[in-house]
């Protein structure tokens, strides 16, 4: 008789358990959802965003980095930084709690992934944008941006030669990259524990897609960040409407690719 390999057979074992989770998910309202475990993840999807505003959007207003120049490497590269690992901290220190989605793009995917319920989804959203106005209201109010060469940096904008077409495209390939990357690490089928894997995986995307979209929109992917400090600092205008709705077009793609090609049955 052949030796059986316990490896294989617990890989099985977790590729059988995964399927049926997948199998058994399903669109939820989410009557059951409301009590006051919702209000504290509501909580942590607030301070989250509004961290995110206050420490990631304020990077890219830093005396130092600002004197570089926008046009510098060096500039982008601080930046793309800033917001990779500033945004996987705060995936770490949320992950007990909300999930630390700090993004409605996020909130929407899961949701149409059926990981959350419709209520969740709802609430989550509302309190990430409540988190990023309070975030960009006082990183507004006390970063004393008259005092800074050039003026307020770190909007979101269709950039020099492109158009707003072209924009709407980037920011949806763009979300798209980071909501797989998100439904990748938290696939059952993988196996993956919950860990620093999740944070890292999905700082390490918003890094990359922030050296990429930076010169072209200043890299939103997110409808909290692509909208609130513009709105705060007196800069919206109608491009707005591209990094409100291109990362939720970028999150159904999203989960209709991932659950066509990348979960096995």
């Amino acid at each position: 008789m052949g030796e059986v390999d316990l490896g294989d057979v617990n890989t099985e074992v977790q590729n059988e358990g995964a399927k049926s989770k997948s199998k058994t998910r399903s669109f939820s309202l989410g009557g059951d959802d409301i009590n006051f475990c919702l209000l504290q993840k509501a909580g942590a999807e607030f301070l989250g965003t509004m961290f995110l505003i206050i420490f990631c959007v304020g990077s890219a207003n830093h005396r130092a980095l600002v004197a570089l120049g926008s046009a510098s490497p060096a500039y982008y590269l601080s930046i793309s930084l800033a917001f990779g690992l500033g945004i996987g901290g705060i995936i770490h220190i949320l992950s007990g709690t909300s999930g630390g989605h700090v993004n409605p793009a996020v909130s929407f995917a899961l949701f149409l992934d059926r990981r959350i319920s419709l209520i969740v989804a709802i609430v989550y959203i509302i309190a990430q944008f409540a988190g990023g106005f309070a975030g960009a209201g006082l990183l507004y109010a006390l970063g004393n941006f008259d005092d800074i060469e050039g003026g307020i940096a770190g909007v979101n904008a269709v950039g020099v030669g492109i158009n707003s077409g072209q924009a709407f495209f980037l920011e949806m390939f763009g979300t798209m990259f980071l909501i797989l990357t998100i439904l990748s690490t938290i696939n059952e089928q993988k196996g993956h524990a919950a860990s620093y894997l999740q944070p890292l995986s999905i700082g390490i995307a918003i890094l990359v897609m922030h050296i990429f979209l930076i010169p072209f929109t200043n890299c939103g992917i997110n409808p909290v960040r692509g909208s609130v400090w513009n709105i705060i600092t007196g800069q919206a205008s109608s491009e707005i409407l591209i990094f409100l709705f291109a990362p939720l077009v970028g999150s159904i793609i999203s989960v209709l690719v991932h659950n066509i090609f990348f979960v096995s049955y």
